[in-house]
């Protein structure tokens, strides 16, 4: 008697290794997301308009508390839950996810990494709670993979106020941010500084980036600030350089590597439920050997990518996580995903580029995943830096 199907993606079980408690944790994550999140996804992502009734669902889960305790439920949750946590989100939906990673990872997290006490306290139980939402401000029209030595922006300061300008581009949540993190050059002593810039503060203007084929959901702004005055009060105290701003991202980049795996494990599921019940020549397409290779083939990026990130998050928990390892991680991962993505469109044939069946979204975010938090290039030479002693860094 055969066996019966294997549907799971995790088919070596990495999710063993978290506790029951967690296991059942996300799996009420799940079904939440499944039925309140993801009716929702085709139709912000066609209409590329941003979702605001799934951010108070959202709110209602305490997300944004989950990594940072002291200002959730109390309750502190393992890094490997976090990366869990990461995958289900873009399982569901990407765009989501990044507004997500955007406000948590990067917004919230500079707050928490570079902000004094009394800013912590000021602002993120706000930001905790979703009343607030938090963007992040790095990137330059002029200056992505290069704006560690080329940023633009510049800080001036006036007695007690700090005098920001200069042009950011690709902003997310920027159209919408209740406090946005700045990073400018001091004009003073050269060196990168943070500021919360507040919504409403005369001269900052954010445009919505329209016209994009990726993550259509969120919503990228170009943003300038034009002589944007910030009391001392809003200058991220422990921020002094933009090694600052670096531990931030090094931070999150194994994140995107977790985000990565998450929609490549809904490329797989997508693809083995499609290949299973679609029928063609009298018999579910799935009983042919060009699509068993195909799943195949899928199933043993996932796999890898389960292992590496699986193994970061651990060494992320005892304190033994190196830039080069997120760096690794970020490029592998989102590499092995945009081969899942495009093997699990090709299954679908024709039916792989229209929404209704799901995988098309999943294609299309799959590039800007790939693209940024470090592009595979400048990751490369991170990690080409470490195994050789050379940096190739032009």
């Amino acid at each position: 008697m055969p066996k019966p199907a294997n549907p799971t993606p995790d088919f070596f079980g990495f999710a063993d290794l978290l506790s029951d408690a967690e296991r059942a944790e996300l799996a009420t994550l799940r079904a939440y997301l499944e039925s309140e999140i993801e009716p929702l996804a085709n139709a912000a992502w066609e209409r590329a308009e941003f979702p605001f009734e799934a951010v108070e669902k959202l709110a209602k889960l305490r997300l944004a508390g989950y990594t940072y305790p002291e200002f959730g439920d109390g309750r502190p949750r393992g890094e490997l839950f976090s990366g869990f946590l990461t995958l289900e989100l873009n399982r569901i939906d990407p765009s989501l996810a990044v507004f997500s990673g955007v406000h948590t990872g990067l917004a919230m997290g500079s707050i928490r990494g570079g902000g004094s006490p009394e800013q912590r306290e000021r602002w993120l139980p706000d930001m905790a709670a979703m009343n607030k939402i938090g963007a992040f401000a790095l990137t330059e029209p002029e200056g992505g993979s290069d704006v560690a030595g080329g940023m633009r922006t510049t800080a001036r300061r006036e007695g007690d106020t700090w005098v920001l300008d200069g042009a950011k581009r690709w902003i997310g949540n920027g159209t919408f941010a209740d406090l946005v993190v700045v990073w400018a050059r001091d004009v003073a002593d050269d060196n990168v500084k943070g500021f919360v810039v507040e919504k409403g503060t005369p001269g900052f203007t954010a445009t919505k980036i329209e016209g994009k084929i990726a993550l259509r959901t969120v919503q990228n702004a170009d943003i300038v600030l034009d002589g944007v005055r910030v009391p001392e009060a809003d200058r991220l105290q422990r921020v002094n350089s933009f090694r600052d701003t670096a531990a931030v991202l090094a931070g999150t980049r194994g994140g995107v590597a977790w985000q990565a795996l998450g929609i490549a494990v809904r490329a797989y599921e997508l693809a083995r439920e499609y290949a299973v019940t679609r029928v063609q020549f009298g018999r579910p397409i799935g009983s042919f050997q060009l699509i068993q290779d195909l799943l195949v083939k899928m199933l043993g990026n996932v796999t890898a990518m389960f292992g590496m990130v699986v193994r970061l998050n651990q060494l992320v928990a005892t304190g033994h996580a190196t830039a080069e390892q997120a760096a690794l991680a970020k490029a592998f991962t989102t590499t092995r995903m945009r081969e899942c993505v495009a093997w699990a469109r090709e299954l679908f044939g024709g039916n792989g580029i229209v929404l209704d069946h799901g995988i098309a979204r999943f294609f299309a975010d799959a590039e800007a995943v790939y693209s940024f938090e470090g592009s595979r290039e400048m990751n490369t030479l991170i990690v080409g830096k470490a195994v050789t002693g050379h940096s190739a860094f032009a």
